[in-house]
């Protein structure tokens, strides 16, 4: 396993982690991504500690507070050999206070996510969407007190435009609080998105990206292809509307070039879309999740080779789309702002 420093801090994360996000099955929604109880969940954390994956990644969220239940169940007696990333900000309750990134919630949600996963602190802890309700200052005092309180060792955020990250990051400059190391963002070969201005603004200020649904909310599996009927049984039926839209011909043509380097390589579709994300400026790690232990190590084989440059060129060319205003307007300037990445050639 490859391990890889975190943003601009000394936190070395592997290239793989492991997302409890299946964990606790607490109602519909969750489900239909899965519904793995403590002994699955037990087996799934030692395959991943013994493939040598150190974060696992949940949120208070997440099945309302289950998923963080399993998860630290499962990690009792290995806690020492790990890093925990778990989140706040979403609606924990109906209460008007129940949700957001005041210094009321985030104290109550931290020590209610530390009971949960039984331990004394949290590794990296994420804002998991931007309160425009809170001032950043706030927020950022109240993330410094956890972290000088021993509860939180890193902060991070997650599903920032580039104007909430950078305006708490000059907040957290201007009086010296501790600053977001990490950003955990969608991306994948059919939503590159996050290269357009988050990509630019991790580059520039050393935030590190943590890479959720890295195979497209589940599209590129390798059950979806051209010509062939969707299947029956998938959680795109039940969670489609929560996801990013993909038209089905761009899907299509995505994974056509992605069938086509699976044959030269010998891999699935899914460890070469995880494996082109590996390669991608900024990515300290790509969250993998699994229903079964199957599925698990079949991820897990995403590692410990490498795409050709070639090959890469090939997937970037398929899966370009062209980017909204202004970005579309800066490639034609591109000497002076040049991207993350080279533009496709096609």
């Amino acid at each position: 396993m490859d391990y890889r420093l975190l943003g601009r801090s000394g936190l070395k994360v592997s290239a793989l982690s492991f997302g409890a996000a299946t964990f606790g099955g607490g109602n519909e929604f969750f489900k239909a991504w899965g519904n793995t109880q403590i002994d699955e969940a037990r087996r799934l954390v030692d395959l991943c500690i013994d493939a040598g994956v150190n974060l696992f990644d949940v949120a208070n969220v997440y099945s309302t507070g289950l998923a963080e239940e399993v998860l630290g169940q499962a990690l009792q007696g290995k806690r020492h050999q790990i890093l925990i990333s778990t989140k706040a900000t979403f609606p924990m309750g109906e209460g008007p206070n129940s949700l957001g990134s005041s210094r009321l919630h985030l104290l109550d949600q931290c020590d209610a996510s530390l009971r949960r996963l039984g331990t004394d602190h949290i590794d990296i802890y994420h804002m998991h969407g931007f309160d425009a309700l809170t001032p950043v200052e706030e927020t950022l005092d109240t993330l410094n007190t956890l972290v000088h309180a021993g509860k939180v060792r890193y902060i991070a955020c997650s599903n920032f435009s580039g104007w909430h990250l950078m305006k708490s990051l000059a907040a957290s400059a201007r009086h010296g609080w501790t600053r977001y190391v990490a950003h955990q963002v969608y991306y994948s070969l059919i939503g590159r998105e996050y290269e357009w201005e988050l990509m630019p603004l991790g580059l520039d200020q050393g935030v590190g990206a943590l890479i959720w649904s890295p195979l497209g909310w589940g599209r590129l599996t390798g059950k979806l292809r051209r010509g062939l009927p969707k299947p029956e049984v998938s959680r795109l039926h039940k969670t489609a509307e929560n996801g990013p839209p993909v038209d089905d011909e761009y899907l299509y043509r995505v994974v056509d070039a992605i069938d086509a380097v699976a044959k030269e390589t010998g891999k699935s579709v899914p460890q070469i879309a995880l494996n082109w994300l590996l390669q991608r400026p900024t990515v300290a790690s790509v969250i993998i999740g699994a229903r079964n232990e199957e599925q698990l190590k079949q991820n897990l084989e995403s590692t410990g080779w490498n795409l050709t440059p070639e090959q890469v060129a090939k997937l970037d060319a398929a899966s370009d789309v062209t980017p909204i205003y202004p970005y579309w307007h800066q490639r034609q300037f591109a000497d002076r702002n040049p991207p993350p990445i080279p533009l496709s050639k096609s």
